[in-house]
């Protein structure tokens, strides 16, 4: 015989989980700007100081634009949400917990570049590209566990919905996976215009290719 009490406390509304998110979010966007820092150079050397610094400035406007399309998505899929219960609050968690660890990648990315050396550059590129499909794949978790507790969601949302979602989630895991092998087998060049390219898909698909599916039909 179930507990009324214990059902009653079960799940919550998404007021705290969003306020939550938000704040994580904010704050790991400013630590990636405390990655931008003046040179250290001699009296008329700034110039060429500030473009050397040119992998840092890469790397924060692909994170910042990475972190950006991660928060409209979680806005966008909290619009559909109703209520949450344990085990979606773990899901969100770790999707936090992994944005979270963007400016750490970004740093060790930049510098590695900045400095020039392919086995550091490799490493670095690996490393970025395991957060980037890790946060991907965490993406997977929460659409799934989505799907499989429609009680938690406003009512009219469509089961398609949290299909296509959870198919961009994979594909971004594939894309990291992939800029990953190619930045460590064949040159990390290759991966950073992948590392930019990812956030950009995700930028132009931030409704989700559900609401995107429905703009493109509307204009035919």
């Amino acid at each position: 015989m179930r507990n009324p009490r214990v059902e009653q406390y079960s799940t919550t509304d998404t007021r705290r989980a969003e306020g939550f998110a938000d704040a994580v979010f904010a704050i790991t966007i400013t630590l990636l700007v405390l990655e931008l820092r003046p040179p250290e150079v001699p009296p008329g050397q700034l110039l060429a100081g500030l473009l050397h610094q040119w992998p840092s400035y890469l790397a924060y406007v692909t994170s910042y634009l990475y972190i950006a399309v991660i928060w409209l998505n979680h806005k966008h899929a909290f619009l559909r949400i109703r209520s949450m219960n344990r085990g979606l609050h773990w899901a969100n968690l770790g999707i936090l917990f992994t944005t979270a660890l963007l400016p750490f990648a970004t740093g060790v990315l930049s510098k590695a570049v900045r400095e020039g050396d392919p086995a550091d550059e490799r490493t670095a590129v690996a490393l970025y590209s395991l957060v980037g499909a890790f946060l991907c794949g965490t993406w997977v978790v929460f659409f799934r566990y989505l799907g499989h507790h429609p009680t938690l969601l406003d009512e009219g949302v469509p089961a398609e919905f949290f299909i296509q979602e959870t198919t961009r989630a994979w594909l971004g895991v594939i894309l990291y996976a992939a800029a990953g092998a190619f930045g460590y087998l064949v040159a990390p060049v290759i991966a950073l215009v992948l590392f930019l390219a990812v956030p950009t898909f995700y930028a132009i698909t931030s409704h989700g290719l559900y609401e995107l599916g429905i703009v493109l039909r509307r204009r035919r």
